[in-house]
């Protein structure tokens, strides 16, 4: 009988620790409890990114909020360009917020006419932040989405004409899953600006990152869109702002 009570101890004790793990988990996946933020710490270069959903934005207020940097939407595809993206881009330059522009990867333009939309919509870089290329899922995982290879094919044709234009690495910002799905094994060599927004990133397998998107759910003061939260992004304590800058 003492056996068997013990027994009963140790599975309730199991599940009483299970429904504890679970709850955690559940509790950041919701984003109630936002562990990221404990990780970041007062002499680390943490920076925004924005796009139209920001609406206008105040520069000088996010940067007296040590911010140190901002990466801007300029284009997505091979014709679109966001809407705020001049407003935004003039108002950094007038802040003095060092500034950068990222392109929104499609799945169904050509790389080249991809990269083109975005020099012609940015310009010259000089003095500003490298170019970013987000490459993530933007519909449902697998609908519509073309096969890999042809994937990766105007990917790295759009990397390619960034890099000889502005004889600049661009960065590749990317997701755990579109890391897994179309550039691991495929696509190297260029630095990496990862999302792992849930837990540190090296708890979720990044190793090598150069900036880490670490939440989605920050509120700050100096934007009036429609969307309340703006994303935060922390740069790796081997790299400098002065590493991503356009010569």
């Amino acid at each position: 009988m003492h056996k068997k009570r013990k027994g009963i101890r140790a599975i309730i004790s199991l599940v009483i620790i299970a429904a504890v793990v679970l709850t955690f988990f559940f509790l950041i996946k919701n984003k109630i409890i936002r562990v990221n933020t404990l990780c970041i710490s007062p002499g680390d270069v943490v920076g925004v990114d924005i796009s139209r959903y920001q609406g206008d934005v105040d520069m000088e207020a996010l940067s007296g909020q040590n911010i140190s940097f901002i990466y801007i939407k300029a284009t997505e595809g091979a014709g679109h360009t966001d809407e705020m993206f001049q407003t935004n881009w003039a108002n950094a330059k007038a802040a003095d917020l060092p500034r950068g522009a990222y392109h929104f990867f499609s799945f169904e333009s050509s790389g080249v006419e991809q990269a083109r939309n975005y020099i012609e919509t940015v310009g010259d870089l000089t003095g500003d932040l490298v170019p970013v290329v987000d490459v993530e899922y933007y519909t449902s995982k697998g609908m519509g989405a073309p096969e890999k290879e042809d994937i990766i094919r105007e990917l790295e044709a759009c990397l390619e004409e960034l890099e000889n234009y502005y004889h600049a690495k661009p960065v590749i910002y990317t997701s755990r899953a579109g890391y897994r799905d179309f550039l691991a094994g495929e696509v190297t060599g260029y630095p990496m600006w990862v999302r792992s927004i849930y837990l540190p990133a090296a708890m979720e397998g990044w190793q090598d990152w150069t900036i880490w998107q670490y939440t989605d759910m920050a509120v700050l003061q100096g934007y009036s869109g429609g969307e309340k939260y703006i994303d935060m992004n922390v740069l790796s304590k081997d790299v400098t702002l002065e590493d991503l800058t356009v010569k």
